[in-house]
């Protein structure tokens, strides 16, 4: 099974810039997409995929989907946990999540938020998520796609000396990563390449020359009993379109 995942920066967008072609190149069973930055009911015209979204309540900003060659049982959109009161809520309120249920596994789709300026937003957000994910994962095994806004470790970001102090490498956030592969997930890139200096985000995306720039921000996570069936983990940094590049697990499931 091929699981890719890709922060777009504009579905719209990058449909002017060759997606379609990259999607039928890669040829996945499951696209997961952040930052659609649509906010409406829209179907891509893409061959053979089924097409589910968490669509913006703010025009132009975040927005989740998952592609799929295969139907699910289930669709969750958002984050639902239970109020004072036990009764289900969703809150996702910036349209960030969302989740395909499967017989033997689920399927996350994620938008973390970027703390500049909303950092309590961000620690609100990644208590919620994590508690969320704790929750699909007591049921069966999860599989999380997405632009987690953090770079984990010094290797994850080309010049650590220059970024340490800034933004994606705070103590903070990469403790609430942590705490998030704690509750049994593996990072399959850094899994399979532990010394592997590659990156999926760079500030001006027509420069990706890893010597001088680029951050690892975008992550597939698994539930650990998996490991064994990870078969390859890669990043394509030479697709364009987004200044974000789609990454991919392939797994025997």
């Amino acid at each position: 099974m091929k699981v890719v995942s890709w922060n777009v920066n504009g579905l719209k967008s990058v449909m002017q810039k060759d997606f379609i072609e990259n999607i039928n190149q890669l040829n996945a069973d499951f696209i997961c997409i952040q930052e659609t930055k649509i906010s409406k009911k829209t179907e891509i015209k893409v061959k053979e995929y089924y097409q589910y979204y968490n669509y913006c309540k703010k025009a132009g900003y975040s927005g989740v989907a998952i592609f799929t060659k295969e139907k699910p049982i289930n669709v969750l959109v958002g984050i639902e946990i239970e109020n004072e009161d036990d009764e289900i809520e969703d809150i996702d309120n910036e349209s960030r999540v969302i989740t395909l249920e499967y017989e033997d596994f689920y399927i996350v789709s994620v938008y973390v938020p970027h703390s500049q300026g909303r950092y309590s937003y961000r620690m609100n957000f990644d208590y919620n998520f994590i508690r969320y994910i704790e929750k699909l994962q007591n049921k069966k095994d999860v599989i999380i796609c997405g632009d987690f806004n953090i770079c984990h470790k010094k290797i994850d970001v080309c010049d650590f000396e220059r970024h340490k102090f800034l933004d994606h490498f705070s103590d903070e956030e990469r403790a609430n990563f942590e705490e998030l592969l704690n509750l049994g997930l593996i990072d399959t890139y850094r899994y399979l390449h532990p010394q592997m200096r590659e990156y999926t985000f760079w500030k001006h995306s027509d420069s990706r020359d890893t010597k001088k720039t680029g951050w690892r921000l975008d992550y597939i996570l698994i539930s650990e009993y998996l490991k064994k069936d990870i078969r390859e983990a890669n990043i394509f940094k030479n697709i364009q379109g987004s200044d974000h590049c789609p990454i991919e697990l392939i797994i025997k499931i």
